[in-house]
């Protein structure tokens, strides 16, 4: 048997970036150290901010879908007139036929 087999060696995990320390002979993982992930944010203001801009943020985008909320039903019922109106100026025009029709 070789010397070199009792070492340990590390390898990098593809996922999590941790370093794992393996033991050859016995094929299991030793040691594991995870990876340390930088800061996104430096002091703890920057951070403040940046959740209070998107707290105001998500109440804008809410207050959009609101409004395109409560604009679709008058579209809608802009474009039900319209049909109604189109369907009595000229009942002589045969309503589409259906699928369901064709049984």
């Amino acid at each position: 048997m070789s010397k070199g087999r009792g070492a340990l060696f590390e390898v990098q995990c593809p996922c999590c970036q941790a370093t794992l320390k393996i033991d050859p002979k016995t094929e299991a993982v030793i040691s594991h150290k995870a990876h340390e992930k930088p800061r996104t944010v430096e002091d703890i203001d920057a951070a403040m901010n940046l959740f209070k801009g998107e707290a105001s943020r998500r109440e804008e985008a809410f207050q959009r879908s609101v409004e395109a909320h409560r604009k679709s039903k008058e579209v809608l019922s802009r474009k039900f007139d319209e049909l109604l109106k189109q369907a009595k100026e000229s009942p002589d025009t045969v309503p589409p036929q259906r699928d369901i029709d064709l049984d």
